[in-house]
């Protein structure tokens, strides 16, 4: 019995020992989980060859539920899963606080403006995007919205609100707008720390059915830079269109809000998108790089009890990291097949900010930028209920570059980050827990010393184990 007790200690050890060193920093199991996106070239078949069957059955059952998930929600927005809820204020005394970092959960009333509270420091810009979700059986004119703005605590905006309508379609559709405080600011009085509040309203509220609506907050930090770089936008950039991507089309189901979103890298997507839905999808966009895209409707398979005409049949929007709409594009819809693209985008940098136009003010970080489809409820009523394919054709031209370089982290941490810890990236990794980018070491660099670090001290381990192993057994064997 003592040595068959002593046999299975040491199997034990082993055992522990080298799952510690498997699972440390530099495993594949730990680069899978770095990585901010998954990789659309692993098909399903090649995870499950590789997977354990019990892995393979939970595989399964996760993307059942998730299929199960996703059907139910086809016609309604996919909030955050977890967000908290906030109850917006009537007025500033009462209004709850945000943090940056979190996404949170709300609702907008008919009529009146709602409060939430922000504490700030002196130093970053804070961006607060306010995605509002009408009932899908809501009557909505045209020019209904809703508008967003970050104030101070004297009731002045530290920039234009910013406002969203549903548009020509009359289709209910999450409508998403954001806020900031941004710095450095013109406006002297958003410039130091303190209290300031976000506020929310719909606006042009003419024909719809009284009752709330669904609300989702997602505050976000930008830290400072560590070295002040110009103040003014680019004054030229390549402005020409390339071609979409050809070739067959790959099979990709798009998300239900932000936060389920679908990666998307360079090349054709194609899904289906059914009257009322809208569709989510992401595209990881470095420094230095521009976005383009073009969307696909095809031809109705047959007529509806009206077979005419839907001004704004479908939509096309792309969003940067914050959720800050950048461009959008509306075709109408008459049952033919129908084309369209977003507007040629400036590379993504800093310097964008202080653009003028809209467009190119939106293009100034590098992260997941969102492409977001809606066809118009009433195609349905008039050419049928049952799905259009849909084709995303998604272009990334130039080489992604290093960032700016921030002097803390973003809040969500690595909002600003594309690829593997950083590399090519402004966001998490940079010298002194600064998120990534420019000058600042970090990145791939960082990445290693963290493999480096994780494998001298599992092999230390390992030592330290077998020494006391060796000296167990020979204190057995001497009857010790």
């Amino acid at each position: 019995m003592g040595r068959r007790r002593t046999a299975w200690w040491r199997v034990a050890v082993v055992g522990v020992v080298l799952g510690a060193v498997s699972g440390g920093p530099g495993s594949a199991g730990f680069a899978a989980s770095a990585s901010p996106f998954r990789s659309p070239s692993a098909s399903p078949s090649s995870s499950a060859t590789a997977s354990s069957p019990t892995t393979a059955s939970s595989s399964a059952t996760a993307t059942a539920t998730a299929t199960a998930s996703s059907s139910a929600t086809d016609s309604s927005y996919a909030f955050a899963q977890g967000a908290p809820s906030v109850t917006g204020a009537t007025d500033t005394g009462d209004a709850e606080r945000l943090e940056p970092g979190t996404t949170y959960r709300s609702s907008l009333p008919s009529e009146g403006k709602v409060y939430y509270r922000l504490v700030l420091d002196a130093t970053s810009t804070v961006y607060v995007a306010a995605t509002a979700v009408p009932p899908t059986d809501a009557e909505v004119p045209p020019t209904e919205g809703v508008r967003v703005s970050v104030q101070d605590a004297d009731g002045r905006s530290c920039a234009a609100p910013d406002t969203a309508s549903i548009g020509a379609g009359r289709s209910p559709r999450p409508l998403t707008v954001w806020g900031a405080r941004q710095l450095p600011s013109s406006r002297s009085l958003c410039r130091g720390a303190g209290t300031y509040y976000v506020v929310v309203e719909r606006v042009l509220r003419t024909e719809s059915s009284p009752g709330d609506w669904d609300l989702e907050l997602a505050p976000v930090l930008e830290p400072r830079l560590r070295k002040a770089g110009a103040t003014s936008a680019p004054e030229a950039w390549d402005s020409a269109t390339p071609s979409p991507p050809s070739g067959e089309a790959a099979r990709r189901h798009g998300g239900g809000g932000f936060g389920s979103a679908t990666e998307l890298e360079q090349g054709a997507w194609r899904d289906d998108v059914r009257p009322g839905q809208t569709l989510f999808y992401k595209v990881p966009v470095g420094w230095g790089q521009q976005v383009y895209a073009t969307v696909d409707l095809s031809s109705a398979s047959g007529g509806g009890v009206g077979g005419g005409f839907v001004p704004g049949g479908v939509n096309l929007a792309l969003y940067n990291p914050v959720r800050g709409l950048v461009d959008d594009t509306s075709i109408s819809y008459n049952g033919s097949r129908k084309s369209g693209a977003l507007a040629a985008l400036p590379p993504v940098g800093y310097d964008n900010r202080y653009a003028v136009s809209d467009r190119v003010g939106g293009m100034r970080f590098a992260g997941a930028y969102y492409l977001v489809v809606h066809l118009a409820a009433r195609v349905g009523e008039e050419f049928g209920d049952g799905p259009l394919g849909l084709t995303l054709r998604v272009r990334l031209k130039g080489e992604a570059t290093a960032g700016p370089g921030y002097a803390g982290r973003s809040e969500p941490s690595g909002i600003f980050q594309v690829g593997l810890l950083g590399q090519g990236s402004g966001a998490a990794g940079g010298a002194g827990s600064s998120d990534a980018g420019g000058d600042g070491g970090g990145g791939a660099g960082a990445g290693m010393k963290l493999v480096a670090f994780g494998g001298i001290g599992a092999g230390t381990l390992l030592l330290v184990v077998l020494g006391v192993w060796v000296v167990v057994g020979r204190r057995r064997a001497a009857g010790v």
